[in-house]
């Protein structure tokens, strides 16, 4: 019944919104839904075209913003939605893509930490 697609999430009996949204209601009953359909899962089909994103590794600086949400959550429809057209998706973390500016943040931390020198 959870991954039954055709299956109204509420019965006709139901308001259609109530007056605030409650997450802790709504989430764990999508999300069982979801699971159950099997439609995220990945496919192991030698057949299938191959689709990946590559995820940058989180700022060493822990600044994060709502771009940095707004990629990932891009990046999960994405995946999700070629995994639903029977593609051999793959969502994986990547390496580091700001490697000098990491090693400055690093490096001054580790000074200030009385750890290094940067003279």
């Amino acid at each position: 019944m959870s991954g039954d697609l055709n299956t109204p999430l509420r019965s006709q009996t139901d308001p259609m919104l109530e007056k605030t949204f409650d997450p802790t209601e709504a989430e764990p009953r999508l999300y069982q839904r979801w699971e159950g359909s099997g439609r995220f899962a990945p496919i192991d089909d030698p057949a299938a075209a191959p689709f990946s994103i590559c995820i940058p590794p989180p700022n060493v600086t822990g600044a994060l913003h709502m771009g940095h949400a707004l990629n990932n959550t891009l990046q999960d429809v994405l995946i999700r939605f070629e995994r639903m057209r029977g593609k051999a998706a793959l969502w994986t973390p990547g390496t580091d893509h700001a490697g000098i500016a990491t090693q400055m943040v690093v490096e001054r931390q580790l000074a200030e930490s009385g750890n290094i020198s940067l003279s």
